[in-house]
């Protein structure tokens, strides 16, 4: 029995996980939320874990008042909480599907400890990737990729024998809701319409991610430290039906793809599960009913965010954090009503070119590089 240890547990990929673990009847031994706690209270209660951690420490008597009745377990709370519960080292599978850089250091604390981690935040690659994948290598950690654009990609490298000749990957993307749109037509663009996503239900940050192209670039760049592939080698296409989940093509030309039907549980569970595949509850594809897939080029000239992400993954170093620090910033800001939807990609692709780059060498780089980001996004939208 596999003991599961789940940060962000009150999210989307969180209670996706726990139907998992439902199914396979793994125990759950830590959860982790930042403000849901009348759920995480539900899911203390369901699955009894030893530990909990509540990021928004205001919230601790809250979630201690109602979970009482459950005894024997150890709080943490906050942003340390969140890292020591990761660090314990109890579990055979740390899932951190937190969003955001708050992910990185969690991350850090569980590949220390020798655990396993089944990864959703991809900022923890984008910002820390050269430290996270240098540890794990270092530890003889597996990390094992949650979003389903890398877990087909991962799935697809399971040939001992052919990954080492694997000559390009193709990431595809939805496109979000506003493909094919040009700047002018998106001038006006409300909350509301970016948080429409025609495939998949998200958290807001991620689903504004999508419909800027970010998370594609930020996929991308998180691609080249799982696949230890350059950012030439990765082609984005948009896939509007999100049947494809992403492709790889190797030495003889041969490419091979993961399909299926859009839904998180069946990268959730192969993550979970690796390296064994169990009978899953997702509807079966079937590809008469597809009738038709199509395959087109992004257009990162009225998506800045993409251009500024492939940008950032050929420089190197610290560059990708900094775009990931100045859009988390920019996301927060346009979800607040106080820039347009057009002004977070013209803020990261600015913020970028302000930026001074250097190698990435400690935590401390990664915290000062992504604290820099938002204060320039900041600063630039007061001058406005």
């Amino acid at each position: 029995m596999k003991k599961i240890t789940i940060l962000g547990s009150t999210g989307s990929i969180g209670t996706q996980a726990l139907q998992v673990v439902d199914t396979c009847q793994y125990q759950v031994v830590g959860l982790a939320a930042n403000r849901s706690v009348s759920l995480l209270a539900d899911q203390v209660h369901r699955y009894k874990p030893a530990f909990v951690c509540i990021t928004d420490d205001s919230l601790l008597p809250q979630l201690q008042q109602l979970c009482a009745d459950v005894p024997g377990i150890t709080y943490f709370s906050g942003q340390q909480g969140l890292i020591k519960l990761a660090g314990l080292g109890n579990a055979d599978i740390v899932l951190n599907s937190v969003v955001g850089m708050v992910g990185l250091l969690p991350t850090l604390a569980a590949i220390q400890s020798g655990t396993t981690v089944a990864l959703a935040n991809k900022e923890t690659l984008v910002a820390g990737g050269d430290l996270v994948m240098s540890l794990a290598a270092q530890k003889g950690v597996s990390i094992l990729p949650v979003d389903s654009e890398h877990s087909a990609i991962f799935q697809c490298l399971q040939d001992k024998h052919s990954a080492p000749r694997l000559k390009k990957i193709i990431l595809t993307a939805s496109g979000g809701p506003f493909f094919g749109k040009s700047s002018q037509q998106l001038q006006n663009v409300t909350v509301q319409q970016a948080l429409n996503h025609p495939n998949w239900s998200m958290g807001a940050k991620i689903t504004v991610d999508s419909a800027t192209l970010m998370n594609k670039g930020l996929e991308l760049i998180e691609a080249c430290q799982l696949f230890h592939v350059t950012p030439d080698q990765v082609e984005i296409v948009v896939h509007r039906q999100s049947i494809v989940h992403s492709l790889v093509e190797f030495e003889d030309n041969a490419v091979l793809g993961q399909l299926g039907v859009p839904d998180m549980a069946i990268p959730i569970q192969y993550a979970l599960t690796y390296p064994d595949r169990i009978p899953c509850k997702v509807k079966s594809l079937s590809l008469t009913e597809c009738s038709t897939l199509t395959f087109e080029k992004p257009d990162p000239d009225t998506f800045l965010c993409l251009a500024a992400c492939i940008q950032a993954a050929k420089m190197g170093g610290l560059a990708p954090c900094f775009v990931n620090g100045a859009n988390e910033q920019a996301v927060a800001l346009f979800l607040q009503g106080k820039i347009s939807f057009l002004q977070i990609g013209q803020l990261v692709n600015s913020a970028l070119q302000s930026f001074c780059n250097s190698s990435c060498t400690s935590v401390e780089d990664v915290l000062r590089t992504d604290a820099a980001a938002r204060e320039y996004v900041r600063q630039a939208v007061a001058a406005m």
